[in-house]
């Protein structure tokens, strides 16, 4: 992991496309500003967790509905 210093209004820059800016910090919270192109998703973390269970159920789901076909 890099772990880097900035201040407010600093930014980092990953790759081309994608710039990341300290907004603001106080005692326990630090906001950013995230710029990227639409096609990059861009998530909280417990956010993008959730999405990949939910995909993960959803791939069960069809397997049993395609088990369930092929004995018909």
């Amino acid at each position: 992991m890099l772990a880097l210093s900035r201040k407010i209004q600093e930014s980092i820059v990953i790759g081309d496309d994608i710039e990341i800016t300290i907004l603001s910090i106080s005692k326990d919270q630090v906001k950013l500003g995230i710029s990227a192109p639409k096609s990059v998703p861009v998530h909280r973390k417990e956010i993008y967790m959730q999405i990949q269970e939910e995909n993960k159920e959803a791939t069960n789901l069809d397997k049993n509905v395609l088990d369930q076909l092929k004995n018909l």
